[in-house]
């Protein structure tokens, strides 16, 4: 950054950021080269800092101070993650499923926590990875909860990468039946034959803070269990929009003016059709297709190496 952009807030930051990411306990020079500062600048901002704590000065070198620890306890404490944890515990304990956590980012949703049951291993967690909206529910929620205006980012994104924006099978109409339900749902679209279910927490209208994600096999999410996921999922969702919008506050705005009905639940043939695996219409006459639900959908999957994951 050059340094003429550069506010006093901003070059505190960069020295404190440098000293903490330093490999051993930096010296003045250090510090000045790395942030580009002159080195009398460096010192008087350091001086500042080692008064306020935020740095410590050990002899010729420095160290984090302890606001910084101080703050890193308090993060490790109330920090989105450390929230919402218990909640996607007690999610995947309910349903069985790998259950993340997903914050947007400028094009793109990033995974920043995931709970996997052993019988999942085989699916891939993802865990802080960037994914796009045409491939993963997580995102998909997070978009369809923007306004959209604000959604031009991610839909580039999706089509940079050659996936269509327009017609039935197209990532617009995607969005609206996510908007319209509140419940995003991919099968197969990142690897079969891997599903997952998304919705967002959302504590303002048009600024979802972040989306919880049911990821297992497709067969799981089937007509029998979409119903079932998704209210568990609401409730889990509602549950974290008023852990983050905190005690006394009004109830956080829900992404979905629908009730989990069949009529409001997104269609498992729209989303398979959209992703590209066949529908019901598609299979052979008498004939069962792979990515069908087996007859039974509470078969145990298998342990062997599988799918790279869905979220």
């Amino acid at each position: 950054m050059p340094a003429e952009t550069r506010t006093a807030v901003d070059k505190a930051l960069d020295l404190v950021e440098a000293v903490a990411r330093a490999d051993r306990p930096p010296r003045l020079t250090d510090l000045a080269e790395e942030v580009g500062l002159h080195r009398a600048t460096a010192y008087r901002v350091l001086v500042d800092l080692v008064r306020r704590g935020w740095v410590l000065r050990a002899g010729d070198r420095y160290l984090p101070g302890t606001a910084v620890l101080r703050l890193s306890s308090s993060a490790a404490r109330n920090s989105l993650g450390a929230l919402a944890r218990p909640v996607l515990d007690r999610l995947s304990e309910r349903t069985g499923m790998m259950v993340n956590l997903q914050v947007p980012e400028a094009d793109r949703s990033r995974v920043i926590d995931v709970v996997r049951p052993d019988r999942l291993a085989m699916i891939s967690r993802l865990m802080g990875e960037a994914l796009p909206v045409h491939r993963f529910a997580g995102p998909l929620a997070l978009v369809a909860a923007l306004e959209p205006a604000d959604r031009a980012p991610y839909l580039r994104t999706a089509e940079a990468d050659g996936h269509p924006l327009d017609g039935p099978d197209g990532l617009l109409a995607d969005v609206e039946r996510t908007a319209r339900t509140g419940f995003a749902v991919e099968y197969g679209r990142n690897e079969q034959p891997v599903a997952s279910l998304g919705r967002a927490v959302v504590t303002r209208p048009g600024a979802p803070v972040c989306a919880v994600t049911l990821v297992g096999l497709g067969a799981e999410i089937d007509e029998n269990r979409l119903g079932l996921l998704q209210e568990l999922l609401r409730e889990a969702t509602d549950e974290l929009g008023r852990i983050l919008s905190g005690p006394g506050s009004p109830a956080p705005p829900s992404p979905s003016v629908a009730a989990p009905t069949a009529s409001a639940s997104p269609s498992i043939d729209a989303a398979r059709a959209a992703s590209g695996s066949p529908t019901a219409g598609d299979h052979p006459a008498g004939g069962r297709h792979a990515t069908d639900p087996p007859e039974s959908a509470t078969a145990t999957p298998s342990p062997s190496p599988g799918p790279e994951g869905a979220s």
